[in-house]
């Protein structure tokens, strides 16, 4: 009889945490962070989900003769902000997951 109450507060435990998973996924849809490039003339936004919102170029880096650099400028600057998404992801995330060891449960990737 003490196994299964252990097997039902377990379950209880998952269920909250996944109330909790779900909750601060829909909060870090909502976050954005922004990283730039080149010295501020390239700034991209992206959501804690990592979805792009906002690519800003400064009209004075546009140069005809050189859009590779420009290029390697958005792609460093889209780099960072993902970066820096899945780091404020997984700060907010692993603070949820962290309880899964105290239960006994070690998921890989979590």
């Amino acid at each position: 009889m003490a196994k299964r109450q252990n097997v039902n507060k377990m379950m209880q435990q998952v269920q909250k945490m996944q109330q909790e998973m779900q909750q601060a996924q829909d909060e870090l849809a909502k976050e954005t962070v922004t990283a730039s490039a080149g010295g501020g003339a390239v700034k991209v936004t992206v959501t804690g989900g990592l979805e792009v919102v906002s690519v800003e170029i400064d009209p004075e880096v546009v140069d005809p003769d050189d859009v590779e650099m420009l290029q390697d400028m958005v792609l460093a600057a889209t780099n960072e902000a993902v970066n820096s998404s899945q780091e404020m992801a997984s700060k907010r995330l692993g603070g949820i997951t962290g309880g899964l060891g105290d239960m006994g449960l070690n998921l890989p990737g979590m």
